[in-house]
């Protein structure tokens, strides 16, 4: 089955006083474009992540966040560094005895003193199993969620194709008889035309009956590019890119066909082909 490229996962997990929270989002994109919003506290993660989601998503715009965040209701326990404490307070002895007119450290500056209070706060070695487990979680859900929207374009898609190989089917008995008239009005051209030996005009008429009779080979690409269209939906993958090449080329055949239209009912067949590769083309702008 075909992916969509617009999707949504997210994890949490508990970790003794904090939690972790990774969200991974995307939408459409030509290419595999990829944004982190990372806490400082995971920064290491990063390549780690990197590595993870591209070897799950081809294409979109993919934006993954993750951080760590203290739970409220998780008690905070500190102690003083004693270590560090014992060199601040021999380095201020030293000091003040070479120096006694020179203020103590207050008890402020011991307590910001970088290093001096350690906390119960989880150290990155044990929280990046867990992050990689969270993005491999969010990973199933995205592209699960990728499937689901990518079947319901798929079926979108499909209604239309029918409809085009209906007015492909309504187009071509209607050949023969709009040759057949379009012949008739030559004739007629032409008898005129030698009447008053006009070779120019006769050269004129016979370019534009070539011109307009020739829409059997256009009705027959439509039909082939259906067929296509409708066999790389069904073995699925990341095949946006050629379906949209292949919307180029529809799109193509009916400015032809519309163009060569010598009948109202040819000339609003075309018209309705246009609007409904139109609104093909902006679905499948949405697949992997």
């Amino acid at each position: 089955m075909v992916h969509s490229m617009t999707g949504f996962a997210a994890q949490t997990r508990e970790l003794g006083p904090i939690s972790l929270h990774l969200e991974i989002r995307s939408v459409n994109s030509r290419f595999l474009d990829l944004n982190f919003r990372v806490g400082e506290e995971l920064r290491q993660a990063e390549p780690a992540l990197r590595e993870l989601i591209t070897a799950r998503l081809a294409r979109g715009k993919v934006e993954c966040r993750c951080g760590v965040q203290r739970r409220d209701n998780a008690p905070r326990d500190f102690s003083l560094n004693g270590g560090l404490l014992g060199q601040l307070e021999r380095a201020q002895a030293g000091l003040l005895a070479r120096f006694p007119n020179a203020q103590p450290l207050s008890v402020a500056e011991l307590l910001h003193w970088p290093g001096m209070l350690a906390d119960d706060s989880v150290a990155f070695d044990e929280m990046r199993p867990i992050l990689l487990e969270m993005t491999q979680a969010a990973l199933e859900d995205l592209v699960a969620s990728r499937r689901r929207e990518g079947e319901k374009l798929s079926a979108m898609i499909g209604e239309r194709l029918a409809r085009v190989r209906e007015l492909v089917a309504q187009v071509q008995p209607r050949m023969p008889e709009l040759v057949a008239e379009h012949r008739e009005k030559l004739a007629n051209r032409l008898r005129e035309a030698v009447a008053t030996l006009d070779e120019d005009r006769i050269r004129q008429e016979v370019s534009l009956f070539a011109q307009r009779i020739d829409v059997a080979e256009e009705l027959s690409r439509l039909n082939a590019h259906v067929d296509e269209t409708e066999r790389i939906l069904k073995v699925g993958g990341a095949n946006g890119k050629r379906l949209d090449f292949l919307m180029q080329e529809f799109n193509r055949e009916a400015n032809t066909l519309a163009s060569k239209a010598s009948a109202a009912d040819v000339t609003s067949a075309a018209m309705e082909l246009k609007v409904l590769i139109e609104q093909m083309r902006e679905q499948v702008q949405n697949l992997e």
